[in-house]
């Protein structure tokens, strides 16, 4: 009976509403600390920084109270300025806390260079063009020289120089074709010489 008598006393009953206050404050102390410390209600929207080279960037993010990190380069892209800001994680428009990292990624300084094979000599021209296309390079002018072989690579160039096998060229640089022109005339213009040489010959016989 004295439990009971104390359970529903004055004394106990004060004694429990001042409890549940101080769980209540510290509970709302403890929300308010969170808060402060995980920077619940700050929230940074990510600039777009597609295109700005490094200065510009850190100027930027430094005004935001944003950090950043490289990643790495891209596959060099001619529409951004080289060294600027290719891609960004997160997102532009994105909204972060303070202090979060910007990962991005660059425009390298330009192509990377790309061997050319060494097996192309003496392959048709429908062989040659698809292989070189996969690989980056582009197509240039196209000329002929006497040759048996209709159409079969004989030379390789760029810019005017005979390009060898296994040499390295920028992606997108553009090799230029020779081209057999299917008439044999190497051949012939032997054949001819002998010709000539007999005719000599017959003619000094004769005199």
């Amino acid at each position: 009976m004295g439990l009971f008598r104390f359970i529903f006393s004055k004394t106990f009953l004060i004694q429990l509403v001042l409890a549940g206050i101080v769980i209540v404050v510290l509970a709302f102390l403890t929300m308010q600390w969170l808060d402060y410390s995980t920077n619940q209600d700050q929230r940074i929207e990510v600039p777009d920084l597609a295109k700005m080279n490094l200065d510009n960037v850190e100027e930027r993010l430094n005004e935001m109270d944003l950090d950043f990190e490289i990643l790495d380069s891209a596959n060099f892209n001619p529409d951004f300025p080289r060294y600027s800001v290719i891609d960004q994680v997160p997102a532009p428009g994105k909204f972060v806390k303070e202090d979060r990292k910007i990962y991005l990624t660059l425009n390298p300084s330009g192509y990377r260079k790309i061997e050319v094979p060494n097996n192309l000599i003496r392959k048709t021209r429908r062989q040659v063009e698809p292989t070189l296309r996969s690989l980056g390079f582009e197509i240039g002018e196209i000329s002929y020289k006497p040759d048996i072989a209709e159409d079969a690579v004989l030379e390789l160039r760029h810019k005017g120089k005979l390009v060898e096998p296994g040499e390295k060229l920028m992606k997108t640089s553009k090799i230029d074709l020779v081209l057999g022109d299917g008439s044999g005339r190497y051949r012939n213009t032997e054949e001819d010489s002998l010709d000539i040489e007999d005719e000599n010959e017959s003619e000094v016989d004769e005199f």
